[in-house]
């Protein structure tokens, strides 16, 4: 059974993992075994993510572009193909935050949570799977959120971004299962990162999120890494257009 889960050596792309919780996806399935290409845009800190996992024995490569770039993503995908190997992973990590009320909201800052979130799954996706189809196989996951589903006060284009890639994933599947590609999503809930650690640090945010979820705590970012090598590996081969919450049952709960 254990062999259904097994992702060795097999070239997974994840998207914005040049630091925070893409980084911690992409060092999980290396640690299991896959040969991780990490993304980012800045190469400074690219290289600095490749190193700290090199570090530890991992295999890794990069692959410098903009999710929001066709041309640069295009170029990219081709090059893992023809220097690394057949790309058989892909998750769509990549995405930013922007909060303010939404009559405030300012439209370049929504334009860019469209495009980073929801347009750079779509362009990425799209020029992977062609090879996927050749091959008739493959996984992409999307990495959606909590607000894929709830919204809350000051994110609304984040939600709908997030919402928008929960659609995604199921448009993906409906387009592709055909081809023997799988295409899931993961939500996470709250989870101690980067991008939250400031509500982490508001006691009077951390006290609710706490009282919301029924597991009564935030979640560690690597608690998400059992969720990603399922729908990594084949043992998620007839699950299709999903999306599992990994949110210590706060979508369970009124």
């Amino acid at each position: 059974m254990l062999d259904m889960f097994d992702v060795k050596n097999k070239v997974t792309l994840v998207t914005g993992s040049s630091r925070g919780l893409g980084l911690i996806l992409a060092d999980g399935l290396a640690s299991a075994g896959a040969r991780v290409v990490l993304n980012g845009r800045n190469p400074e800190t690219l290289e600095a993510a490749a190193k700290s996992l090199a570090n530890k024995g991992l295999a890794v490569e990069t692959a410098l572009f903009d999710v929001t770039k066709a041309g640069e993503i295009k170029n990219s995908i081709a090059r893992i193909e023809s220097e690394i190997g057949p790309l058989e992973i892909l998750v769509n990590n990549a995405g930013i935050q922007h909060r303010a009320p939404l009559e405030e909201f300012p439209e370049d800052e929504w334009r860019k949570i469209l495009d980073i979130n929801l347009t750079g799954a779509f362009l990425v996706a799209k020029e992977a799977v062609p090879y996927m189809q050749g091959r008739r196989r493959g996984k992409i996951i999307n990495i959606c959120s909590l607000q894929s589903e709830l919204g809350r006060a000051t994110i609304a284009p984040y939600a709908a971004s997030k919402g928008g890639l929960k659609m995604l994933t199921r448009g993906m599947c409906v387009d592709w299962a055909k081809y023997n590609i799988q295409i899931n999503a993961i939500g996470p809930g709250y989870f101690v990162t980067e991008m939250t650690q400031k509500l982490k640090d508001d006691p009077d945010f951390d006290t609710w999120i706490c009282g919301r979820t029924p597991a009564g705590r935030w979640g560690n970012p690597k608690e998400l890494l059992g969720a990603l090598l399922f729908f990594s590996s084949r043992a998620s081969d007839f699950i299709n257009g999903q999306l599992m919450f990994v949110d210590g049952g706060i979508t369970a709960a009124i």
